[in-house]
């Protein structure tokens, strides 16, 4: 059933003297974001418009400057999320959106309709021209794809001149460009450049996809690099990609490709997308960065990124994903991290970053010399969630794994000897749910309108009363900017994590939450009948820990 034979290579390209292997990428590529349209369209569940604006919001302030924003054509969420941004002014000045259409007329007048207002935009259009897409899809020749761009791109022109309030880029992406011979490539891109007429001072994008990944690296990198000679008009025309990671090779695939000559780079944060998913810019953009190269992204605090992703998504980061996952600066091998830990004395802040298996500085993207110090304290990690989960019904987060099990490991280090089920239970119990809080609640009411929830509270504060009152989207919102005013201390929930101990109506609720503030993270755990009561204890838990540490700094 395993047979190989039924898969043919994929032929190379000629191409005489390349010349990327000689290049070194020295400045950031044009960005574009595509993860409110590609992204969001590979989800199980798409994201709610509540969760699109918390996406293009961070986006925003990570630095992308072009963000797909949609395929408006193709659903009414899509429409009218479109013009939610237009018409609310959601899109700041330096930032165009850009909306993707199959070319087909009926799709193009509807798209230029969720752009009517836009002040500038980029109007994405395109048609499959691969061979398989051709032969076993559409069941047309060349000459029939041909004509499917050119009318696609007239009607695109004639919808731009009929509103010319909008500064209007135009883009066409010649889908499957990977799985199109060369030289037909180029060849429908010249067609549509015809219609088009770009100049320098007004260039068009002609975005070329591996949108199934079919080859290696330096293929496409040749692909690009033929496109790139062989174009007409080179210079009026932005040469863009849009790699997909079939193959896992999508960010080395697109980094070869900008050395072929390509000026533009399209894919989603954490690579998101269909199957195994988009190109990763955070890898790319890092990469650069970690070269010297400025990215043009602002990605320093990679937390925040991580959480706002993984809640607009639904989709966990693998620990270790590079940059971004919750490991990667950790090293589990005693030599290593000796090593970490001799190089890090002798690094003097602000010289050249010269790390044993660190390429990067983990502070750089918010994280903490915690990340990589924590190594020895892992052992035993696996077998004490387990002895957690299957004698006490306490299923921790990974993150309270890692932090527990630091706890856990000081003890058996001290005694030398196996530590039992239930001494590991007394020593949960003690750290989270019965520790000693400086905060606590006495009272509190809650109050609902209009989909806001009033919080207000008195609050045991090192044993003074203390009156507190809030707004937020839920209970725990509310708390943490009443108590933010009230003490003025800045922190934010990190993670969130609750289930039943048990099952069947009186089952008890257990809540897991991780604070961070100043970059350290303080955990809190708790335990109620009530799922509102057990969240806001958990939040005591934590709190207490960074108020206690906060007072002890002090």
């Amino acid at each position: 059933m395993f047979d190989h034979t039924k898969y043919q290579p994929f032929q190379t390209i000629d191409i005489k003297d390349r010349t990327w292997p000689n290049q070194v990428i020295t400045e950031a590529p044009r960005w574009c974001s595509v993860d409110l349209r590609d992204g969001n369209q590979a989800l199980i569940e798409p994201m709610s418009v509540a969760q699109k604006k918390k996406m293009f919001g961070l986006l925003v302030s990570v630095g992308f400057k072009e963000i797909e924003v949609g395929f408006p054509a193709a659903s009414q969420p899509d429409f009218d999320f479109v013009r939610s941004l237009i018409e609310e002014g959601k899109v700041p000045d330096d930032v165009t959106i850009q909306v993707l259409t199959q070319a087909r007329p009926a799709l193009i007048q509807r798209t230029f309709e969720s752009l009517k207002g836009a002040k500038k935009a980029i109007l994405h259009v395109y048609n499959s021209t691969s061979v398989v897409q051709r032969e076993k899809v559409f069941k047309t020749d060349k000459a029939g794809i041909v004509d499917i761009a050119v009318a696609g791109a007239q009607e695109v022109k004639r919808c731009a001149q009929l509103a010319p309030e909008t500064e209007w880029t135009f883009q066409y992406s010649p889908e499957s460009f990977t799985g199109t011979e060369i030289d037909f490539a180029v060849e429908v891109c010249d067609a549509v450049s015809s219609v088009w007429k770009p100049t320098i001072e007004r260039p068009v994008i002609f975005n070329l996809p591996s949108t199934v990944e079919v080859s290696t690296p330096n293929v496409y990198a040749d692909q690009i690099e033929w496109f790139c000679r062989n174009i007409q008009n080179r210079d009026a025309i932005t040469v863009s990609l849009h790699t997909h990671n079939d193959r896992g090779c999508a960010v080395a695939s697109a980094e070869l490709a900008i050395m072929g000559g390509a000026q533009r780079v399209e894919g989603t944060l954490l690579g998101n997308g269909e199957r195994t998913g988009n190109m990763d810019i955070v890898v790319m953009a890092m990469n650069l960065y970690s070269q010297g190269v400025d990215p043009q992204l602002d990605l320093h605090d990679m937390d925040k990124i991580v959480s706002v992703v993984r809640e607009c998504t639904q989709i966990d980061v693998h620990p270790r994903q590079p940059y971004s996952g919750d490991l990667v600066f950790t090293a589990f091998s005693g030599s290593h991290q000796d090593a970490i830990k001799k190089c890090l004395d002798n690094y003097k802040k602000g010289g050249t970053w010269e790390i044993a298996y660190l390429p990067i500085d983990p502070r750089d993207l918010g994280r903490t010399y915690q990340d990589v110090i924590r190594v020895n304290s892992q052992s035993g990690k696996g077998g004490i969630a387990y002895v957690l989960a299957n004698k006490f019904g306490f299923e921790l987060p990974r993150w309270l794994q890692i932090e527990f099990s630091r706890v856990v490991q000081k003890v058996t280090e001290v005694s030398g000897q196996e530590i039992k089920p239930d001494e590991i239970w007394e020593l949960f119990n003690q750290h989270y749910l019965n520790s000693d809080k400086v905060i606590s609640l006495e009272d509190f009411s809650i109050k609902k309108a209009e989909g806001r929830e009033t919080f207000n509270a008195k609050i045991d504060y090192f044993g003074k009363e203390l009156s507190i009152s809030g707004e937020g989207d839920g209970v725990l919102n509310a708390l943490v900017t009443g108590l933010k005013e009230a003490i003025k201390i800045d922190f934010e929930i990190m993670e969130y994590g609750e289930h039943a101990l048990g099952q069947g109506a009186d089952a008890e609720a257990v809540t897991y939450i991780q604070l961070k503030c100043d970059g350290r993270r303080y955990s809190g755990v708790a335990i109620s009948n009530d799922i509102i009561a057990s969240s806001l204890n958990a939040f005591m838990g934590a709190a207490s820990q960074l108020l206690r540490q906060q007072r002890v700094a002090a």
